[in-house]
């Protein structure tokens, strides 16, 4: 029987996309445990009930994989007491920064040219295939530190989709969830009350007309084509996630069984 958890998304009104990870099935019939490991969008809007929420989780460690211009654009997280957060980018700070003034900024021709024919979803995918290739030692640090006492544990980004939702992704594949588990975690991000608020300038040529949301959806969607691109990277680079998380993100057989003994039931 699946295992219930209650809904705590109700009580935050400015962190979007937040949601406890327990309860999802390890292939070995155990379950990642309630209360242990939470994902979201960013933390620089909280209201103070938010506030009062997240720091009656308990929290150890906050990892925020926003880079500084993400930082820049949204503003730091709020402080939660006794918690420590751990800004681990996944991305440059100049990555893509032309490219997200193209988007809040251009006209519906510039969109056109950025994002028409398929160009947004490959973008997507090269940006998910490039985190699994570039950021083994961020994501190893991950895991080494939730391994070594950093739970509770929250995962977040800008839109709680991406970086976090990869990384979250990274976690379960250690702990050894089911891949169709895995993936249905991840398609939640596009439930309505969790997606990411697109913001274009408010003179922005087209503003956000049918045709311009039509084009920009590729970078807001949780597409089931980029998680697999990330795993169809491990296969061609370690060729097994055994080898990718022993050879990749060097995670020895005693850290393992130290995240299944903190994560599972």
């Amino acid at each position: 029987m699946t295992q219930q958890v209650p809904s705590t998304e109700p009580q935050l009104t400015g962190v979007r996309n937040f949601r406890d990870v327990g309860g999802l099935p390890t292939v070995d019939g155990r379950r990642v445990r309630p209360g242990v490991l939470y994902r979201s969008g960013h933390l620089a809007h909280a209201t103070d009930e938010d506030t009062a929420f997240l720091t009656s989780l308990g929290l150890h460690t906050v990892f925020d994989f926003r880079n500084a211009g993400d930082q820049a654009l949204e503003g730091p997280d709020v402080e939660l007491p006794g918690v420590r957060n751990l800004n681990l980018p996944l991305t440059d700070p100049a990555s893509g920064v032309e490219f997200w003034s193209m988007v809040r900024d251009g006209d519906l021709a510039q969109l056109r040219e950025l994002l028409a024919d398929g160009k947004a979803a490959a973008r997507m995918v090269g940006s998910y295939r490039t985190i699994m290739t570039q950021r083994t030692a961020e994501h190893s640090r991950v895991l080494h530190e939730m391994a070594d006492g950093g739970l509770p544990a929250l995962m977040h980004c800008a839109a709680g989709k991406d970086r976090a939702g990869l990384s979250v992704a990274i976690t379960l594949l250690a702990l050894g969830v089911e891949r169709s588990a895995i993936e249905e975690d991840y398609l939640k991000s596009n439930a309505a009350h969790r997606r990411y608020k697109v913001r274009r300038s408010s003179d922005a040529p087209g503003g956000t007309s049918p045709e311009v949301m039509e084009l920009l959806s590729p970078m807001f969607d949780a597409r089931l084509s980029y998680l697999g691109a990330a795993f169809e990277t491990i296969e061609d680079t370690w060729g097994d996630v055994e080898t990718y998380l022993t050879t990749g993100l060097g995670l020895t057989p005693a850290t393992r069984e130290r995240l299944r003994d903190s994560f599972l039931d």
